[in-house]
């Protein structure tokens, strides 16, 4: 059995892993590996890809930076936590603001450490991406639709440094990036929805709270209908594999969330609609397998 100490000390690291949100960071370096896999360099050896320092130099410090970006959202954002996620927030209460900060510098210090092993540039490009982060989290979130657009981009900024590492300019490529683009898009919009008491109390100034859920709800339809454009793309034009399952059963989905959409009118649903954007983008990640299913053993033989 363990005793106080140690009970309190469990606690405490799942307060901080619950932080910086370890699970979505294992999702994102799974999908930069996978991505490098079979869409970024799929002519390469899979040793080759699976053993490159450099890839692994760079896909930890995106781990640090997005690690450090956590803390720093949630040290702009515990009042409103407070309201929106009360009982996250009451675990993530468990590290103290001044422990935060500290790991969120020495986060950042091991992100640019790990870059200077690189180049130069990747130095700079991820103290780009540190500072970006921080810029969001202190003023662009609270700005109307340019917010929203920060956050994805930032979002999908870990597969655009892979991206130019291997230099791999393939149309099929940015087909893929849009329509990741644009469901982190609508998802960060459907958060705006599902948290709009705290951003009230908070004087945040998003779409929904200025303009009315109504319109908020005809943006991100719009958006919803957008990504079926790079879905039939990806089914019709390029060669995806079996993946073009997952892009069928992709519009399948966002049919349905566009009827639950106009139909959603309480947190409650807003939360659902946020939960069925980011199980299609994890099922995503996992859907690159898809792309070529003897891929691993052939190159393994």
């Amino acid at each position: 059995m363990l005793n106080r100490k140690n009970k309190l000390l469990l606690f405490k690291l799942l307060s901080l892993f619950s932080v910086v949100r370890g699970y979505n960071i294992l999702v994102i370096t799974l999908a930069q590996y996978l991505a490098s896999i079979y869409i970024l360099a799929p002519n390469l050896p899979l040793r080759t890809v699976v053993l490159d320092i450099n890839l692994f130099l760079i896909v930890t410090a995106s781990a640090l930076v997005i690690a450090s970006g956590y803390i720093i959202n949630n040290f702009y954002d515990a009042e409103k936590d407070l309201i929106n996620k009360p009982t996250k927030t009451m675990l993530d209460r468990l590290v103290s603001q001044r422990f935060k900060l500290t790991t969120y510098f020495i986060l950042n210090f091991l992100a640019v450490l790990a870059a200077s092993y690189i180049s130069f540039r990747a130095v700079m490009f991820f103290s780009s991406y540190i500072f970006g982060i921080w810029l969001y989290s202190h003023k662009l979130k609270r700005v109307p639709f340019i917010g929203n657009l920060v956050s994805s981009s930032l979002a999908i900024t870990p597969f655009f440094v892979v991206f130019v590492y291997y230099g791999n300019f393939e149309t099929v490529i940015f087909v893929h990036a849009l329509f990741l683009f644009l469901l982190i898009l609508a998802r960060e919009m459907i958060k705006d929805l599902e948290n709009m008491a705290g951003d009230m109390a908070q004087n945040y100034r998003t779409i929904p709270i200025i303009y009315g859920a109504k319109v908020s709800k005809a943006l991100i339809g719009l958006l919803i209908i957008l990504t079926l454009v790079p879905s039939l793309l990806l089914i019709n034009t390029f060669d995806v594999g079996y993946m073009y399952v997952y892009f069928l059963a992709c519009i399948v989905l966002l049919g349905l969330f566009i009827i639950l959409l106009w139909k959603a009118t309480g947190k409650k649903h807003y939360v659902w609609l946020h939960n069925i954007l980011k199980f299609i983008i994890v099922a995503g990640v996992f859907s690159i397998l898809l792309i070529d299913v003897d891929l691993v053993l052939n190159r393994i033989l």
